[in-house]
């Protein structure tokens, strides 16, 4: 039987409506948990303060710089002793999912079973980060818990001024609009740099995401420094047998609502005869018309991936989307597979060398300027490197020649 619950009364206006509650999770596990009662009680106190009680130390794994997160109590009594003792350590262990977050049963109820021996039972699935959080585990037992956890297959995530945990979308494993294999990509780059993870030495947090489509489930043109997402090159495949069967069943005006005047570009129209006609030269693979109509719409048979770098939430200049800087690259053969990971590895050195300390790649360039950055990962210029289309229609000419020139000079000059 656990200790008495804590007075609560700010907390338990957050049990009231229709939404579902963390309060309720922590409050169950809490009713033979003495660790997770203190928790109840510091963060009732957080409440009333508008303060937060959580500093960091130093706790860790034998061979690891990284991965776990230390949160040591502040909140202490008149006799300078933690005021909620079982609750005094809630440290987090952050571990890497499988690509595309596959699991079974069994292996839900191992990592269940696991934080029960040696934690508090509250496990997030997945952070933001993309990692399982195992949260709430005093210093003694970290080492114990990743152990087990360890020889189930799975390995700690990324955590401080490292490369973070990879996160790619479901792929071609069960979604019939994936360009590309996402967990071979996710599987392939953490793989390939898996030091910088566990020993952090970078400037600051670097992270990788893979979306299968450019409906980019992963988020990662707004929330990772090198995202590539799947697209393609030719038309857009119309089948147009089911684009009748879906007018049968919608109707024509649904079509035209739905799918013909949302599309942004104005380039879908909808014949006499119930067919589809798409200027694909306009298209800019928004996946509209292919997510309503998935039977009669699926990308072009030409795919491969493109590659965006400095996407970011808000720090120092407030949030960035990623910037493209490969438009379009293969992934079919070794040499494909291969080229990406020497590209991750250009961009990840050049990082390391020039970022300053708590910056993040989207930051750097800002600062540096793009054709520095391009210049520093062997990447030439190409007009789909831009932020936003011109709105000024009058661009001046005068002076281009000799900028041109600097830039071959410069060229010239890291080649010689």
């Amino acid at each position: 039987m656990a200790k008495p619950m804590h007075p609560t009364p700010l907390l338990d206006e957050l049990e009231k409506g229709p939404w579902p509650s963390f309060v309720k999770g922590l409050k169950r596990l809490a009713q033979n948990n003495d660790m997770m009662v203190d928790l109840l009680g510091q963060l009732e106190t957080s409440y009333e303060t508008r303060l937060g009680y959580w500093k960091g130390g130093t706790v860790g794994v034998f061979g690891y710089g990284g991965g776990v997160i230390p949160r040591f109590t502040e909140l202490l009594d008149e006799n300078g002793k933690p005021k909620f003792p079982e609750a005094a350590e809630f440290h987090t262990l952050r571990v890497m999912p499988p690509p595309g977050w596959h699991y079974d049963t069994a292996t839900l109820r191992k990592f269940c079973d696991i934080w029960e021996q040696y934690g508090s039972g509250l496990i997030a699935l997945h952070g933001q980060t993309g990692d399982i959080m195992f949260q709430g585990c005093r210093t003694e037992n970290v080492q114990k818990a990743f152990d087990a956890i360890n020889e189930m297959g799975f390995d700690l995530g990324g955590a401080g001024p490292a490369l973070r945990t990879g996160m790619s979308c479901v792929g071609p494993a069960r979604c019939e609009q994936a360009c590309y294999d996402t967990h071979r990509a996710n599987r392939q780059l953490i793989n390939a740099f898996l030091d910088d993870m566990h020993r952090p030495s970078l400037p600051y947090k670097f992270k990788f995401k893979f979306s299968g489509c450019p409906n980019d489930c992963m988020n990662s043109i707004q929330r990772s420094d090198f995202a590539v997402i799947g697209t393609w090159r030719d038309d857009i495949q119309i089948d147009q047998a089911e684009v009748k069967n879906y007018i049968a069943s919608k109707g024509r005006q649904y079509v035209i609502d739905n799918v013909v005047n949302r599309c942004p570009t104005k380039a879908i129209s909808l014949r006499d005869d119930d067919t589809l006609e798409i200027r694909n030269k306009d298209c800019v693979r928004c996946m509209h018309c292919i997510n309503v109509m998935t039977k009669a719409l699926s990308p072009g048979k030409d795919r491969g991936v493109t590659i965006l770098i400095g996407g970011k939430r808000t720090l120092k200049i407030g949030d960035l989307m990623g910037t493209v800087i490969i438009p379009f690259m293969k992934l079919e053969t070794e040499e494909d597979w291969q080229r990406l990971e020497e590209f991750a590895g250009r961009v990840i050195e050049f990082f390391a060398e020039n970022a300053l300390e708590h910056e993040r790649t989207g930051e750097m360039i800002e600062r540096i300027g793009l054709a520095n950055f391009l210049e520093g990962v062997g990447v030439d210029p190409d007009p789909n490197m831009i932020n936003h289309p011109r709105t000024n229609p009058y661009v001046r000419l005068d002076g281009w020649a000799e900028e041109a020139k600097k830039w071959e000079e410069r060229k010239a000059k890291a080649a010689g």
